[in-house]
Formats: C-alpha cells, sequence, structure tokens
C-alpha cells in the first residue's frame, strides 16, 4: 500500500498527521474550553426561551446547549427515558465484517475486532450517543504511534460547545482554536455523530430541542404544585383588632400571622385575637398538578422512545405492550444502523487509511441485536430433511446450540433405553444393536434387519459345504458385512422417507455417489484378487492331475 498518499477526509480536507499525535480539544482551565457551564434555566420564561433558540438558529449554540444540559439534569423522567435509548444502543455486542476473503482483508478486520473488544467502548459509545439528546456530539481520537503502528488509544468526550458550525450553512462543523477563532476541524481526528429526531440542521434536530417548551412548561405545573402543597392543610389564619388599635398594633397582628405558620407560636396584645379556618373539600382540586405533569410526562416518553408502555404505566391504553415493545426496537434498530456508519465513517476508515492506506474495501462494523432463535422449530424442520438425504455437518449443529465437540472419550448422551457400545467389537447379527423394541428412534426411522451377504452367512454356514471355496465365501461375507450393512441402513431411510417408487428412485440416484462403499470396494477387491489366485490354482492342479 501507498502510505504517502494524500489521505482527505468526507469534507476534503487534507489529513495532517502531526496533528493526530496530540490533543487539540482539551480543556483549558480559564480558557475558551472551559469545562464551567452557566444555567440558563434558572428562572426561565418563554420569551427567555425563545431568545436561546433563536441565538442557536443563527450558528450561537452555547445557551442552548446549557440548557439542554440542565434539562437532563433536574428532569428525571427525560433523563430516565433519554438514558434508556442511550444505553440499549451502547451495550449490544459490535460485530466486525471482512471487506473481503483475502488475507489481508481477513488481517484487517481482525485488527479493528481486538481493538473493540476493551472495556471502555460501552462508555465511550454512550458518550458518543449524547448526540440524541443535543443533535450532534464531537467525540476526539487520541491516536498512538508509539509501536510504528497507528492505533487509537482511547475516545475523548468532547464539549459540543467548544463547536461551531460554518456561517454559510450552519452544517460544517468546526472548533475553536487556543483564541477562541473558529477554525476547520482536522481530518481524521474527531467523531463528528448526528442523529436526527427531525430532518434539518444538527442545531434543531436534537431531542433537547423538542424538550425545552415541555420541560419549561412542566417546571410552572411543579412550582405551583410545591407552592400549594406547602400552605396545603394549613387552615387559613385571620387576625382581628379592635377599633382602637393604631398602625403600630395592626403590624404586630400581621406579622404574628405571618410567622405562626412556620414558629407556631406568637405574642399578641388581649384586645387582639388570630382565628384558623380550615379549608374544605380541597383536596379533590389538586388532582390536577399531577395529572398535567404526568400528561407532560408521556409527551417525553413519546418524543424519546417512541412509546409509552414502557415508561409510564395505565390500563387499557391505546395498543398492546407488544406493539409499544416493537416502536422501541424500531427505534432501536435505527440507532445502531446510524451509530455503525458513524464509527465506519469517522474511525474505521481513517484508522485503516493511516495503518495501510486507501482500500478497496474496508472492515465494516455491525452493531445489532441477535435475535433469539426458535431451535426446537429448527429441530424439527432440519431432521425430515435428513431423513430425505440433506447432507448437514455435525459442526454446524453443534454451533446453532452452542454446544462444544464432545472430547475425545468424554461420557456421551444416548437415546432412552440404548446403551453405550461395548468394548470389544461384536459381529454382525450378534447382539451389536440392543432389541429394538428398547431403542428411541427420534426421525421415525428403523434400521433394517441384516441382510447381502451377513443374511447369507447365517442361513448357509459353511460348515455342510463341499465347494472348494466355502472359506473363502465365508471370509468374505464376514468382512463384507459391516460394510454393505453401512449402505442399507441409509438405503432404508430413504426408502421410508420416500412417498412413491418414483420419489425413491430420484432419492437413491441423487445419493448414489455419497452412500459409504469406499469401505465395500475395498473388501472384494481383495476377495476377487483372492478367488483370481485360487482359481489359477486350482487350473494348475486340474492340469498336474490329467498330466499324471
Amino acid at each position: 500500500m501507498t502510505r504517502g498518499h494524500q489521505l482527505v477526509d468526507q469534507w476534503g480536507r487534507p489529513v495532517k498527521r502531526a496533528e493526530l499525535k496530540r490533543e487539540l480539544a482539551a480543556p483549558t482551565v480559564g480558557g475558551v474550553r472551559s469545562p464551567i457551564t452557566g444555567y440558563p434555566g434558572d428562572g426561565l420564561t418563554p420569551d427567555r426561551l425563545a431568545i436561546i433558540l433563536r441565538e442557536a438558529d443563527q450558528g450561537d449554540p452555547i445557551r442552548y446547549l446549557e440548557l439542554a444540559e440542565t434539562i437532563e439534569e433536574r428532569d428525571l423522567h427525560y433523563a430516565g427515558v433519554l438514558g434508556t435509548r442511550k444505553r440499549s444502543v451502547s451495550q449490544i455486542e459490535i460485530t466486525v465484517q471482512e471487506g473481503g476473503e483475502s488475507q489481508h482483508d481477513l488481517d484487517m478486520a481482525k485488527m479493528v475486532r481486538d481493538w473493540l473488544d476493551r472495556d471502555e467502548l460501552s462508555d465511550e459509545t454512550f458518550d458518543i450517543l449524547d448526540a440524541m439528546g443535543k443533535g450532534y456530539s464531537f467525540t476526539e481520537i487520541v491516536w498512538d504511534t508509539s509501536s510504528l503502528q497507528w492505533q487509537p488509544v482511547r475516545l475523548e468526550y468532547r464539549d459540543p460547545r467548544w463547536f461551531r458550525f460554518q456561517r454559510h450553512d450552519l452544517a460544517t462543523p468546526m472548533m475553536l482554536d487556543d483564541s477562541g477563532q473558529e477554525i476547520a476541524l482536522p481530518a481524521y481526528k474527531f467523531i463528528y455523530a448526528r442523529i436526527k429526531a427531525k430532518s434539518g440542521l444538527a442545531l434543531r434536530s436534537g431531542l433537547a430541542r423538542l424538550a425545552t417548551w415541555n420541560w419549561m412548561f412542566k417546571a410552572y405545573t411543579q412550582r405551583d404544585w410545591a407552592i400549594f402543597t406547602q400552605t396545603y392543610g394549613q387552615p387559613i389564619r385571620v387576625g382581628k383588632y379592635g377599633p382602637g388599635a393604631d398602625q403600630k398594633d395592626q403590624d404586630t397582628l400581621f406579622r404574628a400571622v405571618a410567622n405562626i405558620g412556620g414558629d407556631c407560636a406568637a405574642i399578641i396584645p388581649d384586645s387582639m385575637m388570630i382565628e384558623f379556618i380550615e379549608a374544605k373539600s380541597i383536596g379533590s382540586s389538586t388532582d390536577h398538578y399531577e395529572r398535567r405533569s404526568d400528561w407532560l410526562d408521556k409527551q417525553m416518553s413519546k418524543a424519546v422512545l417512541g412509546q409509552t408502555a414502557t415508561t409510564d404505566a395505565e390500563t387499557g391504553g391505546l395498543g398492546s405492550g407488544k406493539e409499544h415493545r416493537e416502536v422501541q426496537q424500531d427505534i432501536e434498530a435505527a440507532d445502531c444502523k446510524a451509530l455503525a456508519a458513524i464509527l465506519n465513517r469517522d474511525l474505521v476508515r481513517p484508522w485503516i487509511d493511516l495503518e495501510f492506506g486507501p482500500q478497496v474495501a474496508y472492515p465494516r462494523i455491525v452493531i445489532k441485536r441477535q435475535e433469539p432463535e426458535d431451535l426446537k422449530a429448527f429441530s424439527d424442520a432440519i431432521g425430515p430433511m435428513i431423513d430425505r438425504g440433506l447432507r448437514v455437518a455435525t459442526s454446524d449443529v453443534l454451533d446453532k446450540f452452542g454446544l462444544p465437540e464432545a472430547a475425545q472419550g468424554a461420557e456421551i448422551l444416548r437415546p432412552q433405553g440404548q446403551s453405550a457400545p461395548s468394548a470389544q467389537p461384536q459381529a454382525p447379527g450378534e447382539g451389536a444393536m440392543p432389541p429394538e423394541s428398547a431403542v428411541k428412534y427420534p426421525l421415525n426411522t428403523r434400521p433394517a434387519p441384516a441382510r447381502g451377504v451377513a443374511a447369507l452367512q447365517t442361513e448357509a454356514p459353511s460348515a455342510g459345504r463341499s465347494e472348494p471355496f466355502a472359506p473363502a465365501v465365508d471370509r468374505l461375507a464376514k468382512e463384507a458385512a459391516p460394510e454393505i450393512e453401512a449402505m442399507l441402513e441409509q438405503i432404508e431411510v430413504m426408502l421410508q422417507s420416500a412417498g412413491s417408487l418414483e420419489e425413491a428412485r430420484e432419492m437413491l440416484l441423487s445419493a448414489w455417489p455419497d452412500l459409504a462403499s469406499d469401505g465395500l470396494a475395498a473388501v472384494m477387491a481383495e476377495a476377487f484378487l483372492a478367488a483370481h489366485a485360487g482359481g489359477r490354482a486350482l487350473i494348475e492342479e486340474d492340469g498336474q492331475r490329467a498330466d499324471g
């Protein structure tokens, strides 16, 4: 690969390798990248919120980003549903697909796969997914070349307040240098993530943009609710003074009435009195605070998770819990694809380019939740197919069930009623298999009875023969019997599975090349050689007798 080739990023910016070896966006104390944040949510009003959003629309997102951070800290429901959405993606196992089948493609994929096997990866992807709330996020790649190879050491989350967008399009990301000037984002140095809640500019596509108004209205409701709760249950205190009380007496009485709620004690002249008036039937008027807060929480759940069943318990809601869960799974799958595309574009491809140079095909990160497979349905389907001659490797079935290959000498599980094979081999027809009634065959197959040479041996023992080749025939029957039995068992299975003679014929023709006939062929070859030699010996013997 050509390492001297000029590399450029997705915006056509050339890669400067010297910049990649140092941190460019680390926080600075007293500098433009200060970690200290403001709190624009304090005393937020509709007018102030509108101004904050307009500032972000014009390319000044600082107060909007600080407000988005404030909402996550103060609204427990929003923090919960947003955290659920981010964690549902960050904890999914990441796999790597090779870009091709060559050894070089396999090596590149293995390099990426080994690096992804890190405990910090889940936290790093969680930080990248901060783009869900704010609309975008920036993560700096800290590269290491100490071993003369390019490798990302870690992924550092950077505060989005330290970045901007070009003013002519509000789409091309920029960063602030040490003097606060907007400069081009260095190529191959940052992971720029965008996960959209709606189409449009990054500054207007985050979930926080949707949550700001909802949070402000909920804050008003909670404030009124808190004021009401603080005074609810306490009687209304009414102070009474006589006609001769002057202003000083009235002020004394008012202070007593005002303080008695918290102090529960007061001193007033004899000519004055305080009356406590209990409020009646006031409890029914408190429900609207809770109902309004719950309604706003449900709107937040719909915006973040697309449904309410997994966060807001209710009876008889529209749609079943299964349907609501499917909606959440659809959103999760979309987030997984978006995150994988971001990592492939801003991490995997730059890494491969720096290490090996530009490639025709690159390894790809895939983030996808593995759905559990119905192994019972697989077993029910594969059994009849094996009966009909389908060739299935044992290793594939073991992998499907997550089982390892049995070790040499390990105890093997067998069908109920079937005993383990004897240590000493037994001759065919002499108890090598248990009684047929004691064996259960899961594929509804039963072995055929002894046939062929073995059957002839049983029916016609060589003891009563007078033919000269009787010993050779007996030996052939004994040695060929296991091979013939193996072939007959395969044929028997196919005949039992066939629904007609035509189907049986097609199965035999298709399976014939794969029948285990090598052993039988070897035995027959030896038998033919022995018969040929024996025949020549008989001929020579008869010739000698004739000459004599």
